[in-house]
């Protein structure tokens, strides 16, 4: 399936709304400032963690392959736009080195989010490295994860960012009607089990499972 991917980012503090030609969907002002509210909560995640929710998480690269972008752009508030009803983004810092966890919530109509997490799943599988002109070379690995959503999929990046040892797992869910993103990085290395948490985390926070 196409997917249409449109600049339209919340950022924290930010509500707003956006209408792609063609697409037949707005995002909801209500169910949108919902979403917000649900990440703005003190939220349950691992120790180490800030409870207060920071702007949404960017990527630390300019550059990827379509496929990549295509992964991370939607724990950054840029989810598929296809049926979109409601988004919010935000991040945490950990007490690790260089340690953030990027959420996104995006919520769909028609039963589209399914659709976009097959998308995305194929994506994800595609997205073997990123290489950049800076010293930036991370490779994908299969990431296991399980957890309570209906569906997830999830993959490890890790290598050297900028010339120094990085890591960031990615996992995308899908809980109902709701794409869960989730990115957990860090510096040198990411614990596994503790990207479980904080997806775990997120999902209880949903209110859907």
């Amino acid at each position: 399936m196409k997917r249409e991917i449109i600049a339209c980012a919340l950022l924290a503090g930010v509500l707003g709304g956006c209408v792609s030609g063609g697409t037949g969907s707005a995002l909801d002002a209500q169910a949108t400032a919902h979403l917000r509210e649900v990440l703005s909560k003190e939220p349950p995640l691992p120790d180490g963690f800030t409870a207060r929710p920071e702007q949404a998480w960017r990527m630390p690269f300019a550059q990827a392959d379509s496929n990549c972008m295509a992964v991370l752009e939607p724990v950054g508030g840029l989810a598929p736009r296809q049926a979109l009803t409601a988004e919010a983004a935000v991040s945490y810092r950990g007490d690790g080195l260089g340690e953030q966890a990027g959420v996104g919530l995006a919520r769909y109509a028609d039963g589209e989010a399914e659709e976009h997490l097959d998308a995305l799943a194929e994506a994800l599988e595609s997205c073997r490295e990123v290489r950049t002109s800076s010293g930036t070379d991370l490779r994908s690995q299969e990431l296991p994860v399980e957890n309570a959503a209906d569906e997830t999929v999830g993959a490890r990046l890790s290598g050297r960012l900028n010339g120094y040892p990085y890591a960031m797992d990615v996992v995308l869910s899908r809980v109902g009607d709701t794409l869960v993103s989730v990115v957990h990085t860090g510096m040198n290395d990411v614990d596994a089990a503790r990207t479980s948490e904080v997806v775990d985390a997120v999902i209880s926070m949903t209110g859907t499972h």
